[in-house]
């Protein structure tokens, strides 16, 4: 994360702040209202007593800063990503790490962590950057996932992962067997180890080789001190412990990548019995709600995931979008090249059959940016017939963090919004000649105009 925000000073984009600020909803607030702008760096919060470490946050809250962190351009970013997930890289284990340099036993978490209060309904403070590892002792299969963790007291927190989520399947299978699960919840990430924990793969699959693809070299990982787990080297604060699928607790309203509250009941416990940190670390937190670099985080993850399933059953699938305007979970944008009759509608299924949450689908042709609300909503104005060109499926199954799912289920709805023969006797754009526009393009750029 070090480097990350290196770089973000360098290009202006983060912010120190020296004034003293609380814990309680005001790191929040600070957040809230920069939530599209720099990222910023608290070196100052109240009451911090041991907590006491600076807390850095809206690190990922656009495109640019993704590609930024992982070292490519937007264009080339959905790529980058799948590229990675295709071709994973083998970590190096290293023998000693920053993220060990002090260790403290059986941890008071909010003692010893500024984990914030973010919003007055929820029951507490939250840890939401936090990319949590797992292995499944029997089976030997590993998991990177991020979820939300509300300290309980002393070195005990609520983790709140969904029943079907691949951490949650590990818990209760060594459940099954008598057993706790071993987790290590690593704070203060590289942008690439925090996308990597926000893919959709297969069960057992481990994301932590593809965040080394991401870097394009082998990320350096450390053994846990009281486990077999390897952790990322240089975090900044690792938690070990252990998941009880047996120990339930009711978490109450909490917010969700929608915007409002989500009571999802009971939910499963963490214990800590030892927290190791740099001496001079820094803590992570992640805006939740609706919110850019939570929807981003989601969203940018889950389109490369989409593209690339998509594409096996359509061909021309060119670009997947699930941008910030549908949470970065509920709408994806779909582009196409000169797509055949009902290769838009085919896509469309594609899509829903892969994520559950995805409701609504825009196809558009791949010269419209589909992460560009604008131009595909001029794609949908000027090419869409809703009497021929709108699909409302009723009643598929639901995701329980869907805003409007009734009885686990939610219509879903699509719309191709791509040219069609027929439809008009040309699609030329009014546009000056292409010798003009280059030449207006030296005149303004000597201007600094572009």
């Amino acid at each position: 994360m070090r480097s990350f925000l290196s770089e973000l000073a360098r290009a202006g984009e983060l912010v120190s702040l020296s004034e003293p600020v609380s814990r309680d909803y005001e790191i929040a607030a600070c957040l809230a209202e920069t939530d599209s702008g720099p990222a910023l760096q608290f070196e100052r919060i109240k009451d911090s007593g041991a907590a006491a470490m600076p807390i850095a946050g809206n690190l990922l809250n656009s495109l640019p800063r993704f590609a930024l962190g992982l070292g490519t351009t937007t264009e080339a970013l959905q790529e980058t990503l799948i590229a990675a997930i295709e071709r994973p890289l083998p970590h190096r284990v290293v023998a000693a790490a920053p993220c060990q340099e002090s260790v403290v036993d059986t941890p008071s978490l909010t003692d010893e962590l500024p984990i914030p209060r973010f919003f007055e309904k929820e029951g507490g403070p939250y840890i939401t950057a936090g990319a949590i590892v797992a292995k499944d002792r029997a089976t030997g299969q590993a998991n990177l996932s991020i979820a939300r963790l509300m300290p309980l007291g002393g070195n005990r927190a609520f983790v709140g992962i969904a029943p079907n989520h691949h951490l949650a399947i590990m818990a209760r299978a060594a459940h099954s067997r008598g057993e706790t699960l071993d987790i290590a919840v690593c704070i203060g990430n590289h942008p690439a180890v925090l996308v990597a924990a926000c893919l959709y793969l297969g069960l057992g699959d481990d994301e932590l080789p593809i965040a080394g693809a991401l870097l394009g070299e082998p990320l350096e990982v450390v053994r846990c001190t009281g486990s077999d787990l390897l952790v990322p080297a240089h975090c900044e604060c690792v938690l070990e412990g252990t998941l009880d699928a047996g120990e339930p607790y009711t978490e109450g309203a909490v917010s969700e990548f929608h915007g409002m509250y989500e009571n999802y009941g009971a939910g499963i416990v963490a214990t800590f019995a030892r927290l190791t940190r740099r001496r001079d670390a820094l803590f992570q937190v992640i805006l939740p709600g609706y919110h850019p670099e939570h929807c981003l985080l989601g969203g940018v993850a889950i389109a490369a995931g989409l593209r690339r399933q998509v594409r096996n059953a359509v061909g021309s699938v060119r670009e997947v979008a699930v941008g910030v305007g549908g949470a970065g979970r509920l709408h994806a944008v779909v582009t196409l090249h000169a797509p055949r009759p009902g290769e838009a509608r085919k896509a469309m299924f594609a899509v829903w059959a892969a994520v559950n949450l995805i409701k609504q689908i825009v196809v558009v042709d791949d010269d419209i940016d589909p992460w560009n609300p604008t131009e595909v909503e001029w794609a949908t104005a000027t090419c869409a017939k809703p009497d021929r060109d709108h699909v409302v499926i009723a009643a598929v199954r639901a995701d329980r963090s869907e805003p409007l799912e009734q009885g686990g289920t939610i219509a879903k709805f699509g719309i191709d919004a791509t040219r069609k023969e027929g439809d008009r006797p040309d699609w030329d754009l009014a546009r000056p000649p292409e010798a003009a526009l280059a030449q207006a393009r030296r005149i303004l750029s000597q201007h600094k105009l572009i």
